[in-house]
């Protein structure tokens, strides 16, 4: 069998350990995604104006509030911000 071959029964053989809970050398990777429409809300503004004011297409902002769809890394990164420094993500945006 080729080293390609041996190594992907030895990644799912891996995978599916880490899956039943078992301690393995997997790593993971956890993705906090912010409450966006508490978000928004606390900053006392429409999906329309939030959408506008941190150029965030309003499309997406609904699917991120409706559950259709979550923010991925990068995106909940800018949440984030945003949740902390609303008024200097705004600056900057205006600023670029």
């Amino acid at each position: 069998m080729s080293t390609f071959g041996q190594d992907l029964i030895a990644s799912m053989e891996e995978a599916a350990a880490h899956a039943r809970g078992e301690p393995t050398e997997a790593r993971t990777h956890t993705v906090e995604v912010p409450d966006v429409r508490a978000l928004r809300e606390q900053l006392g503004l429409s999906q329309h104006a939030f959408a506008s004011a941190y150029r965030i297409p309003l499309a997406t902002l609904k699917g991120w509030e409706q559950g259709r769809r979550q923010p991925d890394a990068t995106a909940s990164a800018y949440l984030s911000v945003i949740a902390h420094l609303p008024d200097a993500a705004r600056s900057a945006l205006q600023a670029a």
